[in-house]
């Protein structure tokens, strides 16, 4: 979606709000949306990965503000330039304005320096916090000379993740240190993420709008803690073949990885899950891959992502920097091979 001389990545639709100047931006169509789980069609308007992002000739200013009385009362919205980290603002329900500006340094960068950049360091990229950095993001508009960044200033392959809140990125301290992102920068790839904290339930209106869309060139269904005793495990075989079969089946040329259910404290604190419901639908997605007729689909196991319980945060479930860190380096290990074939 691009408007204002801005690229808004990872937004689906950009939605009026009632008394409130500016737009909502949610990460899907609101028609799609609205097909989601009642839980899910909230995390939709949560901005995980949300970025606004623009070439600015001089200084600009963007005008943001979260939803009164939302979840989380300010957000924390992270300012980068491509790849180099720079000031962080905290934006509450009374509109705020972020006024950047190129930094001087990066108009003397050596040509040397840029090269194997994915991003341009001219990008400017204002991103959004996701899960516990904030709430629903409102914009309410831009003043400057900004022009939308172009293909050559922006990775050339795209990432898709679907999955539960670690996905969407609970616990760590910002964008840029969830796996997805983690895992994205390790392969020059630009992470969109479709995370949906607590409600990852593999329905038929997120699996169709995957497999509709053509702006990913790989993708990741971790599927999903939250569906552990929220239905049956030959329920979660049903919806979990459903949502592999119709995205593989869209884009065979394209690998589509299913990772089993991360480590997590059913596995690691003693009579948490007795009737080992973890291990029953872990078992049920091998067997989903295993007999699945499509080539392009493949299986990574979870706990191998992150073997240990270092870097979770204490709930022993949601990984924490570190451990985020320690599943980018992995996954884009194992994902690398997929890409090179």
């Amino acid at each position: 979606m691009q408007r204002d001389g801005i690229q808004f990545h990872n937004v689906g639709e950009a939605r009026p709000v009632e008394n409130r100047d500016g737009e909502l931006l949610q990460r899907v169509p609101e028609a799609v949306r609205t097909e989601l789980n009642d839980g899910a069609q909230a995390r939709m308007r949560h901005p995980a990965g949300v970025e606004l992002r623009f070439v600015p000739d001089g200084p600009a200013r963007v005008t943001l503000s979260t939803v009164p009385g939302g979840s989380a009362a300010n957000g924390t919205v992270q300012v980068f330039w491509g790849p180099i980290q720079g000031a962080t603002e905290v934006v509450g329900s009374d509109p705020v304005t972020i006024e950047v500006s190129p930094p001087s340094g990066l108009a003397d960068l050596e040509p040397l320096a840029l090269e194997g950049l994915a991003f341009d360091p001219r990008v400017c990229r204002l991103r959004l916090p996701g899960e516990h950095r904030g709430g629903p993001m409102i914009y309410q508009g831009l003043e400057g000379d900004v022009r939308p960044p172009r293909e050559d200033e922006l990775p050339d392959r795209r990432y898709l993740a679907y999955g539960t809140s670690i996905t969407e990125g609970e616990a760590p301290s910002g964008e840029h240190l969830t796996y997805v992102s983690q895992t994205a920068r390790r392969l020059e790839a630009d992470p969109i993420n479709l995370g949906s904290c607590g409600t990852s339930y593999c329905d038929a209106a997120m699996a169709d709008h995957i497999a509709e869309r053509d702006d990913w060139d790989f993708a990741t269904l971790s599927i999903s803690v939250n569906m552990v005793g929220t239905f049956s495990p030959e329920e979660f075989r049903d919806r979990a073949t459903r949502m592999i079969d119709r995205v593989a089946s869209a884009h065979p040329e394209k690998p589509v990885v299913a990772i089993t259910i991360f480590r997590n404290s059913r596995d690691v604190c003693r009579s948490s899950d007795p009737d080992g419901l973890c291990e029953r639908f872990r078992s049920e997605l091998r067997e989903i891959v295993h007999e699945t007729p499509h080539e392009n689909v493949h299986l990574l196991e979870g706990p191998e992502l992150l073997p240990t319980i270092d870097g979770l945060s204490t709930d022993l479930v949601h990984p924490g920097d570190n451990a985020m860190i320690t599943m980018g380096e992995t996954l884009a290990a194992e994902l690398e091979p997929l890409l090179e074939d």
